[in-house]
């Protein structure tokens, strides 16, 4: 199996190369100047030559805020990116997988967790793009994983830890908010599970997380008391912030259909937490 992975310098993609390596399996990762999704021609144009068995797209647009400002943008890379991949995919007849977002949820749901035949509603911007392209792969093609994952956090600086501490370094109390939730998944959980279902030859659009939910004031105290970080954490609500684009207060997803598929126990958030943080502490001293 050769595979092509979209997204190199991404925290997710990272996590696929240092896999992928690690067990001498082909692949191709190309910088994002040279493989940009959102142009046809030269997404085409990588695959005709690499010739993939899969297509791993790790490249998106995460900036939930500044998506409302540049919709253009976010529709270019979240949308129609995903649908030039599966076009090419199609043409090679290659196996598309792609991530989508908990954000395709509006929140709304009460007493459980979101399941994957849940209706989509998404109230933001970077969440109607997210929704488009799992939409245009979905017509372009047959052949596809799609995973929808929630609250990535990986090596490298676009994820919640990272920030936390960060904003632990610069301030002498925080505020976090206590009214959304969701659940943290870890890139290594992400990239172990992919490729498990890819191995079994699984198809489909699957919810991919680790095991719970949390609010985010939950985790960041998670991360600092793991830490042994002493910091007063103020938990607040979402409107505190004036944040540009609305969350969804509740979009804590079920994993229980993949890990019943596959037969595996995907470990908790906080196991997931706690093996990234001994494996980074370092960088964090």
């Amino acid at each position: 199996m050769k595979y092509l992975i979209t997204g190199r310098s991404g925290q997710l993609a990272q996590s696929f190369i240092r896999t992928l390596e690690a067990q001498s399996i082909d692949y191709s990762a190309p910088e994002e100047s040279q493989l940009d999704i959102t142009d046809i021609r030269i997404v085409t144009d990588a695959v005709d030559s690499y010739r993939p068995d899969v297509i791993i797209n790790c490249a998106a647009y995460n900036f939930v805020d500044k998506a409302e400002q540049e919709r253009n943008v976010a529709f270019s890379v979240n949308a129609f990116g995903p649908q030039n991949l599966a076009r090419a995919a199609v043409k090679r007849k290659a196996i598309l997988v792609h991530f989508g977002s908990d954000y395709v949820f509006d929140g709304t749901k009460e007493h459980d967790l979101y399941v994957e035949n849940d209706p989509t509603n998404p109230v933001n911007e970077y969440g109607k793009s997210k929704l488009a392209g799992e939409q245009h792969i979905l017509e372009e093609l047959d052949q596809y994983l799609i995973m929808r994952l929630s609250w990535v956090f990986g090596r490298g600086e676009q994820n919640f830890i990272h920030k936390l501490l960060q904003w632990s370094k610069t301030s002498e109390w925080l505020k976090i908010a206590c009214d959304e939730f969701s659940v943290p998944t870890s890139t290594q959980t992400a990239v172990d599970v992919t490729l498990n279902a890819l191995e079994k030859g699984m198809t489909g659009l699957y919810h991919l997380t680790n095991t719970g939910y949390c609010s985010r004031y939950e985790w960041a105290r998670f991360i600092l008391s793991t830490l042994r970080i002493k910091k007063f954490i103020s938990p607040v609500t979402m409107d505190t912030f004036h944040l540009l684009a609305q969350r969804p207060k509740f979009s804590a997803m079920s994993n229980k259909k993949l890990s019943d598929l596959l037969n595996i126990r995907i470990p908790t958030w906080e196991e997931a937490v706690k093996v990234f943080l001994k494996d980074t502490e370092a960088s964090y001293e």
